[in-house]
């Protein structure tokens, strides 16, 4: 049953990035029904009242697509009444301990050494890339719980932009929204408000430096050219959606209808 939601964006506090993608069009007129997809970053710093919010929601399961890494810098989430959570961890673009030490430490040298000249724009498309064409088991189970009962949802990674971002594009083409509805929900990952906060323990004067944030930069926006690169991968490796949702995520034109009933209006 779709569950009723506010008509205004909430202000949590301790969640960035938080959404409904209920509303947006498909091809073929319909709309996705409120209450029942939303997204987010990660839940581990929830405040109460943030917790009591994402209870009223109705939620059947919790996708976190954060890894191991993301789970000790951050905590794992609150766990809420009733709700399962199912962790299925994704490639991280900006993963890896030695990159976060250099962040951490403001190792300039090295971080203009892998990032500067366009290198952290090209991590990020190389990223998006590698998870369409390599994580196609974790994206076929996601669409088949929900096919079954996993409904409503929440995707929710770190940031909630690039793991969850691919996820829910990935979820969006399935119900048939519209490619310009899909770019544009993604790209409200930029607003300031639910950006994800880049917290460095590091001493170094650079840490916070202007050069670094701008360095940093790339890894944190989200890019029509990162989705673009996602969509383009599909149609190179698969040749179209429909083959990419069948031959490689596994969902057949009747699970495909099925995920329609649960999510259109």
């Amino acid at each position: 049953m779709t569950q009723q939601v506010p008509s205004t964006e909430p202000e949590l506090t301790g969640v960035r990035n938080f959404r409904d993608v209920g509303g947006l069009p498909t091809e073929d007129g319909r709309r996705v029904a409120p209450g029942l997809l939303f997204r987010s970053g990660h839940l581990a710093h929830a405040t109460e009242e943030d917790a009591a919010f994402l209870a009223s929601l109705g939620l059947h399961t919790i996708f976190d697509f954060r890894n191991e890494a993301d789970k000790k810098l951050e905590g794992p989430d609150i766990e809420l009444p009733g709700v399962r959570n199912v962790n299925l961890p994704l490639t991280d673009p900006a993963h890896g301990a030695e990159f976060w030490t250099m962040v951490r430490d403001g190792d300039l040298d090295q971080l203009r050494m892998i990032l500067a000249d366009g290198k952290a724009a090209n991590r990020m498309i190389r990223s998006y890339r590698s998870i369409i064409k390599e994580r196609t088991p974790e994206h076929s189970r996601v669409l088949h719980a929900m096919a079954e009962d996993s409904v409503p949802a929440l995707m929710h990674c770190a940031a909630g932009k690039d793991r969850a971002g691919l996820s829910v594009a990935i979820t969006l083409l399935t119900l048939g929204v519209e490619r310009e509805a899909i770019v544009a929900d993604y790209l409200k990952s930029n607003a300031p408000h639910r950006r994800y906060k880049v917290r460095r323990s590091g001493s170094a004067s650079s840490a916070y430096s202007p050069e670094v944030m701008e360095l940093l930069s790339p890894l944190f926006d989200a890019r029509a050219e990162y989705l673009a690169a996602a969509f383009d991968t599909i149609e190179e490796t698969w040749g179209d959606v429909e083959t990419y949702l069948e031959e490689g995520l596994r969902v057949t034109p009747k699970t495909r209808e099925r995920l329609r009933e649960r999510f259109l209006d």
